[in-house]
């Protein structure tokens, strides 16, 4: 028996094809309609094109925006995005505290990278006191055994 796939499934499914094959004008195209209404995966691959200028020019403010509703909407990815971007000042002033906030959103969702990137915040006291235990906590979480 054949499932039958929305034509939102459909656009959703071929506009990350596209972001993928890097065909990022025809990925903007299919996702724009999608992150509109609230699809926190378009709104995610729109706001990296609009934070490196693929297939658009560069919009920081757009990127952040997108970034931040994908974020809120609880895709973990775009956590960890958002979080990189107070964390670099990227489309967002600099707030290392907030980066953390929403490094710790993804890792909780089991983001790896979250986990490491938390536990280096951890270890250099960006953000967060200087705190060794917590960021070996976070560095096994992360899969990394201790040597």
């Amino acid at each position: 028996m054949t499932e039958q796939i929305s034509d939102q499934e459909m656009a959703l499914t071929s506009g990350i094809a596209a972001f993928e094959a890097k065909q990022f004008s025809r990925a903007a195209g299919l996702l724009s309609p999608l992150a509109q209404e609230g699809n926190t995966e378009a709104m995610y691959r729109l706001a990296i094109m609009a934070q490196n200028g693929l297939g658009m020019v560069e919009n920081p403010l757009l990127a952040f925006k997108y970034m931040k509703a994908a974020a809120e909407g609880g895709l973990d990815v775009a956590q960890h995005g958002l979080g990189f971007m107070y964390m670099e000042g990227e489309c967002a002033e600099k707030n290392p505290e907030r980066a953390v906030r929403w490094f710790k959103q993804a890792a909780a969702q089991g983001l790896a990278g979250s986990q490491t990137t938390l536990a280096m915040m951890y270890e250099e006291g960006r953000g967060v006191p200087q705190d060794m235990d917590e960021a070996r906590k976070w560095y096994r979480m992360a899969g990394f055994d201790e040597k």
